[in-house]
């Protein structure tokens, strides 16, 4: 299944140029970019992470899995599903960029509570900081993260970031994993 997925990325998702015309969100420039969310939001792309990071997770008994709007959304969505055909429940849920400011002015959207234990989930992961942010706000919330899951690492630090957060990071795919297979 992980080839699969790395020939739907690299078929759907990755863009390589000749020099760095891709601007990232971090404000560098890139020769690669990577778009996750036409994979991720592929019916078979959604079919394939669903049971690719429910196999990574399927032990670790946690309640729920999600991260920061919109990166993380299909893929957390996409394993809850899984995880119901599978037999084993995990909930999703989404972390807003921006607390809202009406209602119950909620940070953290979905079915999920105070003292769960949660996966926290990005598509890409360059910097880190989407991570990050979904990391302190779901601590905030007091959700118990058990591990941390990008996609796509992007291989420029954000992995070293993560780690400094005392978290459990895999990252499914590497930008070099696409890249060897772009060449191919």
């Amino acid at each position: 299944m992980i080839h699969e997925l790395i020939d739907l990325l690299v078929q759907k998702s990755l863009k390589v140029a000749d020099t760095p015309v891709f601007e990232l969100v971090s404000g560098k420039k890139s020769n690669v970019y990577i778009d996750c969310k036409k994979t991720t939001k592929n019916a078979k792309g959604a079919y394939l992470i669903g049971n690719i990071i429910f196999e990574r997770i399927a032990h670790l008994d946690v309640d729920a899995i999600g991260g920061l709007t919109l990166g993380a959304d299909p893929i957390a969505d996409a394993v809850a599903y899984t995880s119901v055909v599978k037999g084993k429940p995990v909930n999703s849920f989404s972390v807003r960029k921006k607390q809202k400011d009406h209602g119950l002015k909620k940070m953290i959207e979905g079915d999920v509570n105070k003292g769960n234990r949660v996966v926290i989930v990005d598509d890409v992961v360059t910097t880190g900081q989407s991570t990050i942010e979904a990391i302190e706000n779901a601590r905030a919330e007091g959700l118990h993260i058990v591990k941390v899951i990008a996609l796509v690492d992007r291989q420029e630090g954000g992995r070293e970031n993560i780690l400094k957060y005392d978290v459990d990071f895999e990252a499914i795919i590497t930008k070099q994993d696409l890249l060897n297979s772009y060449k191919r």
